[in-house]
């Protein structure tokens, strides 16, 4: 099948390929199906390159989305174009898919089909071999010679092979052996919000076989239109959603997936939720109960709070760049010089454990907080517990600024530097050095009494902001600091701080 040259490059997101597969929502088609054959084709071609094998087996999963089953069958075909062979496990989690390989010896390679939360008209590719997921270099290869290469379509083996019910079996199995019982979960309701992704097996798989109540859970089905909300665990409509449904059902715990299972979130008893800083709070008590001295790893828009809190538990913060793959591979290079890191997890949900191969893994954090959850009940305790003594904001906001100069990347830099002096100046303001990222900024008192975070989109021409205060009023304060500064500056639309500062 001979295909015009495509600009394939324009798909690349980081270390995962996304575009607009379906033309329903009035977006111009970009991941078409001779790109995923393209794609399929190319990277079927490096791995043979690469392992040096004439015919490479790839296994390939999708989420519930609607062009899942097409672009699936699209990319086999580029792998058997290549002389692979194709192992279909039709609904898969993104972590099963790599999970795939260490379990199953004849695979060399694995692709999940998946836009994680983006909308329904979305969808793209995750690449993983045995030594993890390709990093944002080797999706550019596959790129690069995916708009070059030639695909003549023959026919090729291919063999079904479902891998979620096994993934989930292993989940229980981890859940019995560290509690030492067979259903420790009995007596409890939990409730599984899978926003109609690929989660849904989690209620029926996991948790029912351990003994929980799962009445009440929502959404389980996979249905690609998303219809209740998006499946997401930072959306807060989705949050109101399960929370409502916690307390609802008199529930003691909620947990919520986004579409392929890789980041979750969850509510606890009477409606507490445990996202964001909550979230990596709670896994963090845990693993530094278990040992002292860790170095817990996460993104640069943590609050203050958490890292007071990690630090009267025993650990150490270290705040790093946004990006999933950048705080695993902080950590992982942390871990390289000797220092122990054992979680590396970003505040969208995203969280990386050293024991689980670093494989960012919603059902298996979730998992993990279950565990700790059984034993604390066994304890006549509640695992809400374990936040006492977080210190949360009074305010947290966050504002995205639309960079309008083309090129972006410098004049998004150059404003940063300009910023960096300009808060040397102030008197009321310093610059926070333990920071990673664009430029963080602690006030005082007076003047807003938290931090606020301008930095640099990994992918966009855009400059988010992050803003914590202690007091109400705070935010306002410093966000009019900043705009003060973008005032004098070129190139930044500044409509929606004006109106985050009304």
């Amino acid at each position: 099948m001979e295909h015009a040259r495509k600009n394939y490059l324009s798909l690349q997101n980081g270390s995962d390929i996304r575009g607009v597969a379906l033309g329903i929502d009035g977006h111009e088609v970009t991941l078409t199906t001779a790109a995923a054959t393209a794609i399929g084709a190319a990277f079927a071609r490096i791995l043979r390159e690469t392992l040096k094998k004439q015919h490479v087996t790839v296994a390939v999963g999708q989420d519930s989305r609607l062009s899942a089953d097409t672009l699936s069958r699209a990319i086999a075909d580029g792998i058997g174009s290549e002389g692979g062979n194709v192992l279909l496990c039709g609904l898969s989690t993104t972590p099963s898919m790599y999970d795939f390989l260490k379990e199953n010896a004849d695979a060399d390679a694995s692709v999940m089909v998946t836009a994680s939360h983006l909308p329904r008209d979305r969808n793209g590719f995750k690449f993983f071999t045995r030594e993890g997921g390709l990093e944002s270099d080797e999706v550019r290869a596959i790129l690069a010679l995916a708009e070059t290469v030639s695909v003549t379509l023959k026919p090729y083996a291919c063999e079904r092979r479902p891998y979620l019910a096994k993934y989930a079996a292993k989940l229980v199995s981890y859940v019995r052996g560290a509690t030492g019982q067979e259903r420790p979960l009995r007596g409890l309701r939990i409730l599984v919000d899978a926003g109609n992704g690929a989660g849904g097996f989690y209620a029926s798989e996991v948790l029912a076989p351990l003994g929980a109540d799962t009445a009440g859970s929502q959404f389980l089905e996979p249905d690609g239109n998303f219809p209740n909300h998006i499946p997401n665990p930072e959306n807060a409509d989705a949050m109101r959603s399960l929370t409502q449904a916690v307390e609802r059902c008199h529930a003691d715990f909620g947990v919520i997936f986004d579409t392929d299972v890789d980041r979750a979130g969850a509510v606890g008893k009477g409606g507490t939720e445990f996202c964001r800083n909550r979230l990596i709070a709670l896994i963090s008590a845990i693993l530094l109960r278990e040992r002292a001295g860790a170095y817990i790893v996460t993104d640069s828009v943590t609050s203050t709070g958490l890292g007071e809190f990690i630090a009267e538990h025993g650990g150490i913060h270290h705040r790093y760049k946004r990006g999933y793959k950048n705080v695993i591979d902080e950590a992982k290079r942390l871990n390289a010089e000797g220092k122990y890191a054992p979680l590396a997890i970003e505040t969208s949900g995203h969280a990386a454990l050293m024991e689980n191969n670093f494989l960012d893994d919603g059902a298996y954090l979730v998992t993990r907080l279950l565990v700790a959850m059984a034993k604390e009940q066994q304890a006549g305790r509640s695992l809400d517990r374990l936040l006492d003594g977080l210190k949360e904001p009074a305010e947290a906001v966050e504002v995205r600024l639309p960079i309008t100069l083309s090129d972006y990347r410098v004049a998004g830099m150059g404003i940063l530097d300009s910023f960096e002096a300009y808060i040397e100046a102030l008197p009321y303001a310093a610059v926070d050095r333990d920071n990673r990222e664009g430029v963080r900024v602690n006030f005082d008192t007076e003047h807003g009494c938290g931090w606020l975070l301008i930095r640099r989109s990994l992918h966009e021409a855009v400059l988010p902001v992050n803003a914590e205060s202690e007091r109400a009023g705070g935010t306002k304060k410093m966000l009019r600091e900043l705009l003060i500064f973008l005032r004098k500056q070129h190139g930044v639309d500044l409509g929606p701080l004006e109106q985050s500062t009304r």
